[in-house]
């Protein structure tokens, strides 16, 4: 028995000895293998900071272009691109934004990266596809794959200067060439129409202002505008003013939301021109509110004293989507374009105010568009790039505009935004103290017609200031204001006579 342990021993010894040998010739391998790993990555990563280094920006384009050509003759894949930028990089691209929202509905249910945005109109956070990110799709048993790119733009060219060195984003659709027909003419269509259909349905109405043209480079994506959710409440139904001039101008709005095809037949571009003015108070941007509301469509809201010429603002009308009023407030203060067709030595006559120089002086600095360079971006050939538009100016001084500015065709519609008279006041009244009828009612009428006292006047009135305050008491203090803006109207009128006869003896 004991030789037999011995040799048992033994045999255990030698089994156990070669299979530390295994062990460790298994391990130099697995070394092996990951050092070379690691070797071949430090020289890959050393030949590419060399390449970034050494080959200047556009020489590297044209390198990369044709290794991309070689890797597609080597590959059976087919590869489109899609740029969020179509063109020259002026307009945004529809189809790019169609795909974005077809591909949320797939990239929240297979991406692993995703971008989460607060929607007002939704109770729940809006998912998409986030940037470097790839998701799968399958189409009539045909699998593709959609990737998101960023890139760094560095073009310098005079038509992306705006854009500065800000991101451009891309979408590329991959899939085998064996499925190119099915793809191009089918798969592509089905993709654009969805994504329009889901655009639609998640719309939420957007509020812009554009950003300083001096800055358009620093702002994410060398954005021209910023936007926020647009939720006014305005309606015509809320809007004080006579309800028959209202229902004109809502049929006004519904014939050119149809019209594509009419203007078309017409030959003019399908956009259309609202000239709101009247003295400060009545509701001229209240009404542009109501009117976007009506339509669902966007709003615009162009400050020409941070544009920096006329070639900037073409750009930024360019940018603006079909769907949408483009409003300029206060024209005639937000740049010199009243006097710029007069002579200077009209312009100079009995001198001028010290400060008004420094002021116009200042503009100048900032903004060098012109009357012209208006006119053309809102009426040119550039206008016709982007349909179904309003063009809203607003004024409280309508004599002081140039008439080329305000000239049918370019201002269609001329409407006067009056002060408040007894059809407006009942609007107010069933707003603010939810009545139709009072007793007092004849007294009010009377002084209205005879006072002017402006809608946001007469509504400070009637609104409530606490809980005790009913009906009578709202209604006694617009009758009040009423009489003392009258006895002051009388006094002024008194004063002016008496100046006038002054003057004549």
């Amino acid at each position: 028995m004991r030789p037999k342990t011995e040799q048992s021993l033994k045999r255990n010894r030698k089994q156990r000895e070669l299979r530390g040998t295994q062990v460790n010739t298994k391990m130099l391998q697995t070394g092996s293998v990951w050092g070379f790993s690691g070797s071949t990555m430090t020289s890959l990563m050393f030949f590419w900071a060399m390449y970034k280094q050494i080959f200047p920006y556009h020489l590297q384009v044209h390198i990369e272009k044709y290794v991309y050509k070689l890797m597609g003759w080597v590959s059976s894949s087919v590869h489109i691109k899609f740029n969020e930028y179509s063109g020259e990089g002026l307009e945004k691209s529809e189809a790019y934004d169609s795909i974005r929202n077809y591909l949320s509905t797939k990239s929240t249910a297979l991406g692993n990266r995703l971008k989460a945005n607060e929607s007002k109109n939704s109770k729940s956070l809006v998912l998409s596809l986030d940037d470097h990110e790839t998701v799968e799709d399958v189409f009539q048993g045909v699998k593709v794959k959609w990737s998101s790119s960023v890139r760094e733009n560095h073009n310098r060219s005079s038509t992306n200067r705006d854009k500065g060195f800000g991101e451009r984003r891309y979408l590329t659709l991959s899939f085998h060439s064996r499925h190119r027909e099915m793809i191009t003419k089918t798969y592509l269509d089905h993709v654009l129409r969805e994504g329009k259909e889901i655009g639609l349905k998640k719309r939420e109405r957007k509020l812009y202002t554009n950003n300083s043209s001096h800055d358009w480079s620093s702002w994410r994506s060398g954005s021209k505008w910023s936007n926020v959710s647009f939720d006014h409440p305005a309606t015509f139904e809320s809007l004080a003013m006579d309800p028959e001039k209202k229902e004109e101008i809502k049929k006004d709005l519904i014939k050119f939301s149809k019209g594509k095809d009419y203007y078309k037949k017409v030959g003019k571009p399908w956009k259309r021109g609202y000239l709101l003015f009247g003295p400060p108070g009545t509701g001229k941007s209240t009404m542009i509110s109501a009117m976007a509301n009506f339509l669902e469509y966007d709003v615009y809201d162009l400050e020409l004293t941070t544009v920096a010429d006329n070639s900037e603002l073409k750009k930024l009308m360019l940018d603006t989507k079909g769907k949408s009023i483009v409003v300029i407030e206060d024209i005639d203060c937000s740049l010199d374009l009243t006097g710029q067709r007069k002579k200077k030595e009209e312009e100079d006559e009995d001198g001028e105010d010290e400060e008004a120089m420094k002021e116009a002086e200042k503009k100048k600095k900032y903004s060098k568009v012109t009357l012209s360079g208006l006119l053309n971006a809102i009426d040119g050939l550039w206008s016709a790039c982007s349909g179904e538009k309003i063009i809203v100016f607003t004024t409280n001084f309508v004599d002081n505009l140039d008439p080329a500015l305000i000239r049918r065709g370019r201002m269609d519609n001329h409407i006067e935004m009056s002060y408040c008279r007894f059809e407006a006041f009942k609007v107010l009244a069933k707003n603010y103290l939810e009545i139709e009828s009072h007793d007092m009612y004849g007294e009010i009428k009377r002084l209205v017609e005879e006072v002017d006292m402006s809608p946001a006047d007469v509504a400070e009135n009637l609104m409530p200031k606490s809980e005790e305050e009913d009906v009578e008491i709202c209604l006694n203090r617009l009758v009040m204001s009423l009489e003392e803006e009258k006895e002051k109207a009388r006094k002024m009128a008194e004063e002016e006579e008496k100046n006038k006869a002054e003057k004549e003896t």
